[in-house]
């Protein structure tokens, strides 16, 4: 794999705001989020559960809900550039898989290349090439001809990721992909997304309420308040990669750690947050 290339994404002053249920007025649910990322690099949105971190996530690759102007105000750049729509180097993977129950792993893999589904032109045997690639990167070329019901769901989500990366997008976004699995295989596929991003560099931004995740894979982490989101807090992450179990009992993991937690408690989280270690 080779380098995804610089990218820069900007957040100048985003405020969304949705009808209430009720029909009484409007509710905001993200207010005056400020935020430049320059890739490549893996920034971590943290936040309790229903803070807005998904909203804010799929602004960055242009995705827009049918029944609300998104954002309320303000703009979102990519290289400058203002994202009104889905945006051709941006790739989501989602907590729920999304792999197609009758096709086999390395056609799954392959189905941003179908339909006219990926945007960037590749041809034909460049496409096997990278699909051949990307399930031997993530060890499933022996169950190439498998269908999603024979892997478990570590293995499923392997899949998710590769569909993502055989684009060589520049911005990968991901919605708490790892949040349904258990610990082992969850620490398993933070592994192999390091792995995977070290050799293919692009600008990540994960989104997790999981304060032990953030601090293992970050490079940046950005703690949201929440009702609405604001930035409680932006700062970055120099360790060294691996960041193991021993790492995560140091001095310096454990001051990240309760740094995060006494934000989201000054910033009157009320939704779920998890740490795991």
């Amino acid at each position: 794999m080779t380098d995804g290339g610089a990218v820069r994404v900007e957040l100048r002053d985003i405020v969304q705001e949705y009808p209430r249920p009720d029909g009484q007025g409007v509710m905001r649910v993200v207010d005056g989020i400020h935020l430049m990322i320059q890739g490549p690099t893996i920034l971590m949105l943290l936040g309790p559960s229903g803070c807005g971190k998904s909203t804010i996530l799929r602004m960055m690759g242009g995705v827009r809900p049918f029944n609300a102007v998104t954002p309320t105000s303000g703009t979102v750049l990519i290289d400058g550039q203002p994202c009104e729509g889905h945006h051709p180097d941006a790739v989501m993977v989602f907590q729920k898989y999304a792999n197609r129950p009758d096709l086999s792993v390395r056609d799954n893999i392959g189905l941003p290349f179908r339909f006219g589904l990926w945007k960037r032109k590749v041809d034909a045997a460049e496409a096997r090439r990278r699909v051949e690639e990307a399930m031997a990167a993530v060890g499933l070329a022996d169950k190439a001809d498998h269908r999603p019901a024979q892997l478990s769901g570590g293995q499923n989500q392997r899949v998710a990721l590769a569909r993502a990366l055989v684009t060589r997008p520049r911005i990968l976004l991901m919605d708490e992909p790892f949040g349904a699995l258990d610990a082992q295989i969850r620490s398993d596929m933070q592994e192999l997304l390091v792995k995977m991003w070290e050799a293919w560099r692009c600008l990540i931004v994960f989104v997790t309420h999981d304060v032990t995740e953030a601090i293992t894979l970050g490079d940046r982490v950005v703690v949201l308040s929440t009702h609405p989101a604001r930035i409680a807090d932006d700062f970055a992450i120099h360790a060294p990669r691996p960041r193991g179990e021993a790492w995560l009992r140091t001095p310096e993991a454990t001051e990240l750690g309760q740094r995060i937690l006494t934000h989201l408690r000054q910033a009157k989280a009320s939704g779920q947050v998890r740490v795991t270690v």
